[in-house]
């Protein structure tokens, strides 16, 4: 099968193709390419670090709702088991106790 080569468009001479194989790339085409990289690069860091600090404060939110309700668990714990002591203590005695 034969490889397509795309057409070029003499409008879209700015963003040709190039393979850089076959074209060896000059050192302001090298240089060029790096810094959009980089300033690629810098920007997607910056989403990502947004979107990580957002999933931390999500996560210790959660963290600290979970803890929370324990907390408010085991103070309903412990307010029944008083509850229930006294009750024991206020029972009437039988023979069969």
């Amino acid at each position: 099968m034969s490889e397509k080569v795309p057409q070029e468009d003499p409008r879209a001479s700015f963003a040709k193709r190039i393979d850089p194989k076959k074209e060896p790339l000059t050192p302001e085409q090298v240089a060029f390419i790096r810094r959009v990289e980089l300033e690629q690069w810098k920007k997607n860091s910056q989403k990502l670090r947004g979107r990580n600090i957002f999933t931390g404060l999500a996560i210790g939110g959660l963290v600290l709702g979970i803890y929370n309700l324990s907390l408010n668990a085991e103070k309903f714990l412990d307010e029944l088991e008083e509850e229930a002591k006294v009750a024991r203590t206020r029972a009437s005695k039988t023979s069969a106790n």
